[in-house]
C-alpha cells in the first residue's frame, strides 16, 4: 500500500504562513476510520484524501476531515488538494481542476498574479441564507457587549453543505478580543445553531487589505482556524444579501490569522447573477513538505 501526502500553506504569502493542510494521495483506498484517524494525527483543520478511483464528469473524489470528524465542504482544503493534483497527480492538466465534493462539484482553476504568483480560485457551491440571531447571546458567547456588534445586518448562519454563523462587528479591536466559550454557546446551540462562527470587521491591520475576520470553531474543543474559504464564500452571499457594499460586483482582500501568527490573506469575488449570489474565493498555495504514509 502506498500512500504519499503533502502539507501546503493555502492562503499563504510566504511559507509557514496561512492554513495549513496535509493532502493523502494513494494507489488503494482507506477505511473512513483509517482516515479520520490520520486527520487526528496531522492535527491541522482540516485533511484531505484524494481517491484513486477513475474520474468522474472529469473530477477527482475527494474527503475532508477535521481531527473530530468528516465535512462537506471547506474553503482551504479545496484550493490546496487542487493545487496538490496540479502539481503531483496530474501535471499536464492546465488551468482547471475539478473536484467532487459530497455537495457536488467545485471547479478550481489557477490565475497568474500582476506580480506573476499563481492564485487558484474555487467556484462555491449553491448557498442559503437561513436563521438570524439575537445579538445578546451571540455577544456573551464571544465575550462582547451587545454595542461592538455591527447592527448594519443581522448575524445570520449561511450554509453549503456545511454552516457557519456570520458575525459582524464595528471594531479591529472588538474582533481581536472575541473568544468562543462553548458553556455560554451551549443555549444557541440546543437551537440548532451551528459552532462555527465567522467574524468580520471593515477595519484592517493593513491598508490595501478591505475587511479582518477570525473563524471559531469546534473540534475537541474550540479552535481557530487561521483563513477560512467556505467563511469567506459565505460572506460574500451575506455582503450581496444585506447590500453592505454600493457596488453590484465586489473584489475583496480579507486577512485573517494575525491573532494565531498565521498570516493570511484570502481574495474573494462576489456578485448576483440571475438572482442568486456568485462567489468565487482565492489565495496562493506554498508547498512545505511531502512524506509517504508508513
Amino acid at each position: 500500500m502506498t500512500h504519499r501526502f503533502y502539507m501546503v500553506d493555502v492562503f499563504a504569502e510566504h511559507p509557514y504562513s496561512g492554513n495549513q493542510l496535509a493532502v493523502f494521495v494513494g494507489t488503494d483506498p482507506l477505511a473512513s476510520e483509517t482516515m479520520q484517524q490520520l486527520a487526528a494525527e496531522m492535527n491541522f483543520s482540516e485533511t484531505t484524501f484524494v481517491a484513486s478511483d477513475p474520474k468522474i464528469d472529469g473530477g477527482y473524489h475527494v474527503r475532508i476531515f477535521t481531527p473530530a470528524r468528516e465535512i462537506a465542504f471547506t474553503g482551504h482544503p479545496i484550493l490546496g488538494t487542487a493545487w496538490v493534483i496540479r502539481h503531483h497527480v496530474e501535471p499536464e492538466l492546465s488551468t482547471q481542476v475539478r473536484l467532487n465534493l459530497s455537495v457536488g462539484q467545485v471547479p478550481v482553476t489557477f490565475e497568474t498574479d500582476a506580480d506573476g504568483r499563481e492564485v487558484a480560485w474555487f467556484q462555491a457551491p449553491p448557498m442559503s441564507l437561513e436563521a438570524t440571531t439575537p445579538l445578546e447571546p451571540v455577544a456573551a458567547a464571544l465575550g462582547l457587549s451587545p454595542q461592538e456588534i455591527d447592527t448594519r445586518a443581522p448575524i445570520q448562519v449561511i450554509s453549503a453543505g456545511t454552516s457557519a454563523m456570520i458575525v459582524p462587528l464595528s471594531t479591529l479591536d472588538a474582533l481581536r478580543r472575541s473568544r468562543l466559550n462553548l458553556e455560554v454557546f451551549a443555549p444557541l446551540l440546543a437551537q440548532g445553531y451551528p459552532p462555527l462562527v465567522y467574524l468580520f470587521c471593515s477595519q484592517t491591520l493593513h491598508p490595501q487589505n478591505d475587511l479582518s475576520a477570525r473563524f471559531f470553531f469546534e473540534a475537541h474543543g474550540v479552535r481557530e482556524d487561521p483563513a477560512t474559504g467556505n467563511g469567506a464564500a459565505f460572506l460574500g452571499a451575506y455582503l450581496l444579501a444585506h447590500k453592505l457594499y454600493p457596488e453590484s460586483v465586489l473584489s475583496l482582500r480579507i486577512e485573517q490569522g494575525h491573532e494565531v501568527r498565521r498570516p493570511s490573506l484570502v481574495m474573494l469575488r462576489a456578485r448576483m447573477l440571475n438572482g442568486a449570489p456568485e462567489v468565487a474565493v482565492g489565495g496562493s498555495v506554498i508547498p512545505t513538505l511531502r512524506g509517504e504514509l508508513l
